[in-house]
């Protein structure tokens, strides 16, 4: 299992629910923290957390429907000087619940798609470069299980365009020390995956950060956080790294 002591990783959406509780999970375990969210303020108490854990902890703010923001962010992040060896793409919008799904509007799916699919993919493309120069990275994507539901529709199209364009990119690093995989933390009960949903935030741990840890040179997997419920990350890694298998391009994974 990687050693991610002294590690700098940028979580997305990190002021609450699966972002906060990665954040101090990865900070408990001797990373160094950026934490976003759609104002640096918002992730003050989860900053104030990891720094009593003693790491470094910075704050960025942005709106990832607004690209300019996301793009100033990175910006932001590059003049801290930092390496980012992680990163965890946590954040996500779903849009709206359409019960008359035939009336479902394109701003959904334009909106949509800019949070779940272009923002996280322009942070990919941002630190992937730098992540080659050193040989090392790890980049987790956070899906959805969301199935059968035209209710959700731009949520689940733009995460299914998430997760193709993830496996497709992994393709071209699987067998390096830059390992890109997706995490599906099931449905919690988050500002969105509202009140009734089954699962707590805390359930989603460790599968939402195994992708951290795997030491494997693997790329291209579904850590889902079902798979490692009431485990260690020790444990969660090695299944992981001994049962997940990866992708191979073929229709239906």
């Amino acid at each position: 299992m990687l050693d991610v002591k002294g590690r700098w990783v940028f979580i997305t959406g990190a002021a609450r629910g699966i972002g906060r509780g990665a954040a101090l999970f990865m900070a408990s375990k001797g990373c160094n923290l950026i934490l976003q969210a759609r104002k640096a303020e918002n992730c003050a108490k989860t900053a104030e957390e990891a720094r009593a854990l003693g790491v470094e902890v910075r704050t960025v703010g942005a709106e990832f429907s607004d690209l300019k923001q996301v793009e100033a962010m990175l910006a932001a992040i590059d003049d801290m000087k930092v390496d980012v060896d992680i990163v965890l793409n946590n954040a996500g919008l779903q849009i709206a619940y359409r019960e008359k799904y035939n009336e479902t509007p394109a701003s959904d799916y334009e909106t949509s798609f800019t949070v779940n699919t272009t923002a996280p993919m322009m942070i990919v493309y941002h630190f992937l470069p730098k992540m080659e120069k050193r040989a090392f990275g790890r980049i987790v994507n956070t899906t959805s299980g969301i199935r059968l539901e035209p209710e959700q529709a731009g949520y689940s199209a733009s995460k299914a365009a998430l997760d193709k364009v993830t496996m497709d990119l992994a393709s071209k690093y699987n067998g390096t020390d830059i390992c890109i995989n997706l995490t599906d933390p099931g449905w919690c009960r988050t500002d969105l995956g509202g009140p009734n949903a089954p699962n707590s935030p805390e359930s989603s741990l460790p599968g939402v950060v195994t992708g951290a840890f795997i030491n494997d040179r693997k790329s291209g997997r579904l850590f889902a956080a079902g798979d490692f419920y009431g485990m260690t990350i020790e444990e969660a890694v090695e299944k992981a790294e001994k049962d997940i298998p990866y992708y191979t391009g073929s229709i239906g994974f």
